[in-house]
């Protein structure tokens, strides 16, 4: 089973809790999943709460989450995700390193939230990963981890790799994983159950709503770019697209094609391509990475995609940068 579509049948959550973690930021990760089983009325996620010491976790407010079950190999699960406040960067406990590791072996979906990316970083299971952090901890991502793709955005999902800033914003996560698996259409349900009417995108805040930076007003076509924006590395089809929005592809392309002057999946290429672009610009990744991350096939049809959108081949918009500006370290203040 491909483990980034999420299964179709009730998905097996594992909430790996660090004591020290933000009781927002927690509360943001499980009350959309609980929302979620209510208003389905099923069972769409079983959620189990695995604080590192076994018995309970202590959020940084004191509060106790004790243990609904515990970390080891036997454990089935389907997404994980570890919620880490505190100093992250210190934390060394080789048992629950390894044991991410083996979930990430298995094809489970491993995410973190606020200071839980650091955590993966740790584990050694995000190199050739998009990924975000909390603020306050990016620096110490960019200090001891300097080759990994840290973008300073609300979360970021990549292929079976989830990451959250925390706070708030495992709210818009968690709009995005319902939405993939469940329809665009129950997941906006789930967040206005939550007075959450205002969805952020994973590139938020640094970037206007959907509807103000494409001049939309569509609601399908506002879902769809949102399922284009969190599926970069791992594209989707017009089918599955138009099946999550919930409507038919022809419609879909039809809207695009009046509001965009574009199908569809122009447009959903032109996104992964803007993703290349920045990536070409701030960051050191060879392009055959950069084709990885962004969904091509291979270098190859990456280069001529490129070059057709853009007038040059990716190589040389980044000799030209070199030759400008320095190397992207440098220009990035590293």
């Amino acid at each position: 089973m491909d483990k980034t579509a999420l299964p179709a049948s009730v998905s097996r959550v594992g909430l790996v809790l660090i004591d020290g973690f933000a009781l927002m930021s927690y509360a943001a990760t499980v009350e959309p999943l609980r929302a979620a089983n209510l208003l389905a009325e099923r069972p769409l996620y079983e959620v189990s709460h695995l604080p590192v010491s076994g018995i309970r976790a202590v959020s940084s407010g004191g509060v106790e989450i004790p243990a609904s079950a515990e970390i080891n190999e036997q454990i089935e699960l389907d997404i994980v995700i570890v919620i880490a406040g505190g100093d992250p960067g210190r934390f060394e406990d080789p048992r629950i390193l390894q044991w991410l590791r083996l979930m990430a072996r298995r094809g489970v979906i491993v995410g973190g939230v606020s200071g839980g990316p650091v955590v993966l970083a740790r584990a050694g299971i995000m190199e050739n990963r998009r990924m975000t952090v909390h603020w306050e901890h990016a620096p110490v991502l960019d200090e001891y981890f300097p080759t990994l793709i840290v973008e300073r955005t609300l979360y970021v999902i990549d292929r079976d790799r989830l990451t959250c800033g925390g706070g708030t914003a495992p709210l818009d996560l968690m709009h995005a994983l319902i939405a993939r698996q469940h329809g665009s259409n129950f997941a906006r349900r789930v967040s206005d159950w939550f007075l959450h009417t205002e969805i952020r995108p994973s590139g938020g805040p640094q970037r206007a709503g959907l509807a103000e930076r494409y001049r939309i007003t569509s609601a399908p076509m506002v879902n769809a770019i949102e399922l284009m924006e969190t599926h970069i590395a791992d594209p989707l089809d017009l089918d599955s697209i138009a099946r999550l929005t919930g409507i038919g592809k022809r419609q879909l392309n039809r809207l695009f094609k009046e509001k965009l002057a574009v199908s569809t999946m122009s447009f959903y290429r032109n996104v992964r391509l803007e993703k290349a672009r920045t990536l070409l610009a701030q960051s050191t990744l060879p392009v055959t990475e950069i084709a990885l991350v962004t969904g091509f096939a291979n270098s190859a049809h990456f280069s001529h995609a490129y070059k057709v959108r853009y007038g040059e081949p990716p190589a040389a918009f980044r000799r030209k940068l070199l030759n400008t500006f320095g190397p992207a370290s440098s220009r990035d203040g590293k």
